[in-house]
């Protein structure tokens, strides 16, 4: 799934953008914090942004974009409002996360790493989170869900669904 970077709906967060990119590209080493803000402002470095920064900073698109796909921290494409995490440390994993996760992402129809078309929902496979005694576990936007069975998944997504009605 590939998602358009929309110019005129951000057009005012490319301004302040580029303001804090002129400032910033004097400094030394100023690669991080531009990509810093850039994932802040824009909520992911679509290529779009890393073009506005290699024309602006004169720092290769190929750099850029290798530094993006290096740190786990930037995104190539937006997150969902509900972030889902299947934490797939040993605890987690030798108690069946695996299969919470084959089942998350069946049910979004998106990959690990992927977000829904909606944007409602994105989904990443997590390290330990420190509940192990509840293993296997599923965050889904702060919420813990813990001691899971691959039959619990539709009926917790389906909740979050149900809120995004109700607001909508």
């Amino acid at each position: 799934m590939s998602f358009a970077f929309d110019f005129e709906a951000n057009a005012e967060k490319l301004v302040e953008f580029e303001n804090f990119i002129d400032i910033e590209k004097r400094k030394k080493g100023s690669l991080m914090s531009i990509l810093h803000k850039g994932q802040h402002l824009f909520g992911y470095l679509p290529i779009e942004i890393q073009q506005i920064i290699s024309k602006k900073t004169n720092i290769p698109i190929a750099e850029i974009y290798g530094v993006v796909t290096f740190y786990s921290q930037f995104s190539l494409i937006p997150k969902g409002k509900h972030e889902i995490g299947v934490c797939l440390g040993t605890a987690c994993y030798v108690r069946g996360a695996q299969k919470i996760l084959d089942e998350v992402t069946e049910n979004l129809g998106i990959e690990v790493g992927g977000t829904t078309p909606d944007l409602n929902f994105s989904i990443q496979a997590t390290r330990c989170i420190g509940a192990c005694g509840l293993a296997p576990v599923m965050t889904i936007s702060g919420d813990v869900y813990g001691k899971l069975k691959s039959s619990d998944i539709k009926g917790i997504l389906d909740s979050y669904r149900e809120r995004e009605e109700v607001n909508n």
